[in-house]
């Protein structure tokens, strides 16, 4: 649905997104992660047209973007609707007028807009604040309106702009489960730009980790923080602090096992005793997944890895 390859940005001399290879499939979530200034949201510009690029080509739908012509990108955007932080509502207007606006744009009839509008306030959860206006409402309620009026045109692609940023935590669990829900009832293609790692684990099914225009990491959730590499762990922030004597052992648990009592059984079959450096769980996407480190005497080293060969439990020396 999406394909980038080689694609590179300048901004005048200053090259703001370098040699970018990617490929969004249809009917996923897909985050692109980055500290700010890493060039997510110049990214995201260019999927829908709205910032150019030079070299490279972009292909959404099959159409390469930079070659549409101005009617062609017009109509394109029908295609593709958006959600940005500050959810640029109209003050003056109400609820229902801000959510019509694009079909009022194009052209449709009263009856056809009435329909629409009101079908999308009851996804969303505001049948009940149709007559509001945007100071009326809290920041998840204004967000809820901005969804609303990027789906009137019935968008295969949604692309999401750092759109639970000014929220609050319990706020943002609720956009993001109200993203899930439009993303499995209307099969829409969902791209969300955040720097918060806990909504790429909340909501995203892949992603791509950016560093001053450059990709650093990529591929399937739960691999990036199950088994991350040093980039993703410095973007984390996470430093390792283990035992200088012995062996240390980093055991990985993905969605199938993670719960599952491998260490104490190890510890009972083997008849030994080691150390329990540490370890944690969490949530991506609604599975637990988990890692933990031991440290043990060398001398057990082999018997440790016979054993968690033969469960299958990935693992690794550090």
């Amino acid at each position: 649905m999406i394909k980038i390859e080689n694609l590179n940005k300048y901004f005048g001399k200053e090259k703001v997104l370098s040699n970018i290879n990617l490929k969004i499939e249809k009917g996923e979530i897909f985050a692109m992660v980055g500290h700010s200034g890493a060039g997510k949201s110049t990214l995201l510009r260019c999927i829908n047209g709205l910032e150019s690029y030079e070299i490279g080509t972009l292909k959404v739908f099959d159409k390469e973007i930079k070659n549409l012509k101005p009617d062609e990108l017009r109509k394109f955007r029908k295609s593709v609707g958006m959600i940005f932080q500050h959810f640029s509502l109209m003050q003056r207007k109400s609820v229902f007028e801000n959510v019509a606006v694009p079909l009022r744009v194009w052209g449709f009839d009263k009856e056809e807009i009435k329909n629409r509008v009101n079908e999308l306030l009851k996804l969303v959860g505001l049948d009940k604040k149709s007559t509001a206006y945007p100071s009326e409402l809290s920041g998840g309620q204004k967000q809820r309106v901005a969804i609303a009026r990027a789906l009137t045109l019935e968008p295969s692609i949604l692309l999401s702009d750092e759109a639970t940023s000014a929220l609050d935590p319990n706020t943002t669990t609720s956009i993001l489960q109200l993203l899930k829900k439009i993303n499995k009832k209307l099969g829409i293609t969902i791209v969300i730009v955040t720097h918060e790692m806990d909504v790429v684990k909340a909501i995203a099914q892949r992603a791509i980790l950016l560093e001053h225009g450059n990709i650093i990491g990529q591929g399937e959730i739960e691999k990036l923080f199950l088994q991350p590499d040093e980039k993703m762990k410095k973007f984390l922030g996470e430093e390792e602090i283990v035992p200088k004597d012995g062996v240390n052992i980093r055991l990985y648990f993905p969605k199938e096992t993670a719960q599952y009592s491998i260490v104490t059984q190890m510890a009972r079959t083997l008849d030994m005793d080691f150390n329990i450096v540490w370890g944690k769980l969490e949530e991506i996407n609604n599975h637990v997944i988990g890692s933990l480190v031991i440290n043990l005497k060398d001398e057990n080293k082999n018997r440790v890895i016979e054993y968690i060969n033969n469960k299958n439990v990935r693992w690794e020396i550090i």
